[in-house]
């Protein structure tokens, strides 16, 4: 009897999410990168320390940049440790950021980081295209959501047979 390998599914430990760009933007094509970091840091995200609320992405001479996440210093860190709010370097394949670099060039989107995780002990970014939404927008995505939570109240009770 042979034993068959199934290829498992990479295992994801969140850091942080940006809960709030959802809220404010339209998002378009994710991508995911991986990150350049110091040692301290990445014993700063082990511990699960990072905010990505005012960061955002920058395509500069090519590369993509990650500003203004912070990622908090290492409390056993040493004289070489790292400032919270520094430039990260993103990586990505050329095709993806030649991609990023045309789309935040010639319309009005923005590169902006939604969630900071592990993927097989590697620190890895989720990007993506995103286009700022209008305060009608997001009354409309309120409303909406509160409909849809009224409707499914109603089917359970339905459901439950209690009217």
């Amino acid at each position: 009897m042979s034993k068959q390998f199934t290829a498992s599914k990479p295992k994801r430990s969140m850091i942080a999410q940006n809960r709030k760009a959802r809220h404010d933007f339209h998002i378009g094509d994710t991508f995911e990168a991986g990150i350049v970091l110091q040692g301290t840091e990445v014993k700063s995200l082990r511990a699960g320390r990072a905010s990505l609320v005012d960061a955002y992405a920058t395509v500069d001479d090519g590369e993509v940049w990650l500003r203004e996440a912070h990622i908090p210093e290492y409390s056993h860190g040493t004289w070489t440790n790292h400032t919270a709010r520094r430039t990260r370097k993103l990586l990505l394949n050329r095709r993806e950021i030649d991609k990023l670099h045309r789309e935040t060039a010639h319309t009005r989107t923005t590169i902006v980081p939604l969630a900071l995780y592990f993927v097989d002990g590697y620190a890895k970014v989720e990007i993506a295209l995103a286009t700022g939404k209008k305060e009608y927008d997001k009354r409309h995505a309120i409303a909406e959501r509160e409909s849809q939570r009224e409707a499914e109240r109603a089917l359970a009770a339905r459901n439950r047979g209690e009217a």
